[in-house]
């Protein structure tokens, strides 16, 4: 009796495993929940367990490793992680060299100087010789430098907001995203140095097969950030007013126009930037449009 040959699967154990892209992001924090929720709203789901330092996704060829924010430029210069989204403040202090992909508009915070409220204060040249306690002292001296001030740096990792009423310093420089930690430590802030927000940071070491995957990464967060910054508006309008309302309204390329049931009327279809949003409402309103009606975009695909 003959036997029946069988299929046998023969697995190639040296066979290179799919090449995934390696993205840092903080480990904690509001910076942390925001890039975690642009990578979803990017269609990229995260298996993420609890206090996890590294994980995966399960439907794109990506890695995410959850650092300390400080150590993330050296983990980019050093080719260990391919692309971070990180604070743009931080790579000002200890990543000049990074090349940054993408403004994500998410984040968004100052790194200011403080002093005490009782101090009366005129200008930057009254930090002359001061002690300024700080995380940033490439920010600060960088500023000072440009102002022709020198002032004593102390360097802190930590709660810097402290300083003044424990007598190590007489004013700081750090984060201020709400002034609440100031107003609660009773200091004011006197200078804005810089104005940051998240950004997508590149390694200069980045693999050529990488780049190719960071590139299907940025066109999904392109269409992610149009559509967060656009709303889609649906009006009606008389046709003897259609040209006025047109003429208010930007659209991709043009508005669409079609033609309603009731003779002499028109639905109008457009793209309305939401900074600009109540403003050309408030035209069209006027301009004779009615019914207005306004929806989120979920996604913009230019």
């Amino acid at each position: 009796m003959g036997m029946v040959p069988g299929h046998i699967k023969t697995i190639d154990i040296n066979r290179p495993t799919m090449t995934k892209i390696r993205i840092a992001i903080q480990k904690a924090g509001r910076l942390n929940e925001e890039s975690l929720e642009i990578l979803k709203d990017c269609g990229i789901s995260i298996d993420n367990g609890k206090d996890q330092l590294k994980a995966s996704s399960r439907n794109f060829p990506l890695e995410v490793f959850y650092l300390r924010n400080g150590d993330i430029p050296q983990y980019l210069r050093d080719g260990v992680v391919d692309i971070a989204i990180i604070g743009e403040n931080v790579l000002v202090e200890k990543g000049e060299d990074i090349i940054v992909a993408e403004k994500l508009g998410f984040s968004k915070c100052k790194v200011s100087l403080a002093v005490p409220k009782s101090v009366k204060y005129v200008s930057v040249k009254d930090f002359e010789g001061k002690r300024i306690a700080t995380s940033y002292p490439n920010t600060v001296e960088n500023y000072l430098k440009e102002n022709g001030v020198k002032a004593e740096l102390h360097i802190i990792n930590g709660s810097v907001e402290i300083a003044p009423g424990i007598g190590l310093a007489d004013a700081i420089c750090d984060i201020v995203s709400s002034g609440s930690t100031l107003f609660k430590n009773n200091l004011k802030e006197v200078e804005v140095m810089l104005r940051s927000e998240a950004v997508l940071a590149v390694s200069p070491k980045i693999s050529e097969e990488r780049k190719l995957i960071l590139k299907k990464m940025q066109f999904r967060i392109k269409s992610v950030l149009q559509a967060r910054q656009s709303k889609y508006v649906l009006l009606n309008a008389p046709n003897d007013k259609l040209d006025g309302i047109l003429n208010l309204l930007p659209g991709m390329r043009s508005p669409t126009v079609l033609p309603l049931a009731e003779a002499g009327w028109s639905s109008v279809h457009t793209v309305i930037n939401k900074e600009t949003f109540w403003e050309v409402i408030d035209e069209l309103k006027l301009a004779g449009a009615e019914g207005i009606l306004v929806c989120p975009i979920e996604k913009m695909v230019m």
